[in-house]
């Protein structure tokens, strides 16, 4: 039976809220791989206003989007670039378009790495090898990928942010992207003064601190109005 919007949030925010319970006890993330998955899904689902496959182990994809495109999703906790996704050549015939997540866990969060139809995502990966076709990590880890639109990019000493359209905040440093981001952002706002907890004294997510920052340095270098 197909899943209503309310029921897909409902089912994601109790997955997510099980996967923070686990992480929690000290269960390495990467070690949860059944959950992210399910998670992956769950989201994929809701932001395409689609529904899951209706079997278990659908050949080749996992979601059918409200346009009918049958959308293959893997979801990734390893937040390094050294890591990489397989696909089966054997039912890649089966999908229409392909999204790989990652599960942010300092966050608590799910970032879209690729959301891309199937020729531009193979587009990506290497060429068959054991019936399988590997996208690597670090081809959707560089910056200005051409699937996710840039909203906006400030320099700061050495460091260039950047504001996606999926929300996501990305920091380079001297060329090279920094990961996790949280870390550098936080020594940035010290320098530029900026708090790093909200009102409630709450540390800001790396979202909400990467755009607080973002502001920041766009109003610095706004050109001075002559009195």
């Amino acid at each position: 039976m197909a899943l209503t919007q309310m029921q897909l949030i409902q089912s994601l925010g109790e997955a997510m809220s099980w996967f923070e319970r686990e992480l929690n006890w000290g269960v390495p993330p990467t070690e949860l791989r059944h959950l992210c998955g399910r998670i992956g899904e769950l989201y994929a689902a809701l932001i395409s206003n689609g529904q899951m496959a209706n079997q278990v182990n659908q050949k080749g994809y996992d979601v059918v989007s409200s346009t009918g495109e049958k959308i293959s999703v893997k979801t990734t906790a390893i937040m390094d670039s050294s890591g990489h996704i397989a696909f089966n050549v054997n039912t890649l015939n089966h999908v229409d378009r392909v999204m790989v997540l990652r599960m942010n866990t300092a966050e608590m969060q799910i970032e879209t790495l690729l959301d891309a139809p199937l020729a531009a995502a193979m587009e990506l990966m290497t060429n068959e090898k054991n019936g399988q076709r590997i996208l690597s990590l670090s081809k959707l880890l560089k910056p200005n990928r051409p699937d996710i639109a840039l909203v906006k990019s400030v320099e700061f000493d050495g460091h260039t942010i950047r504001e996606l359209e999926s929300g996501t905040i990305e920091v380079e440093k001297l060329g090279q992207l920094v990961l996790p981001a949280k870390s550098v952002l936080r020594e940035l706002a010290m320098r530029l003064n900026i708090p790093i907890v909200n009102g409630s004294g709450n540390a800001f997510n790396t979202r909400s601190l990467g755009s607080y920052i973002i502001k920041s340095i766009s109003q610095l270098n706004e050109p001075k109005s002559e009195l």
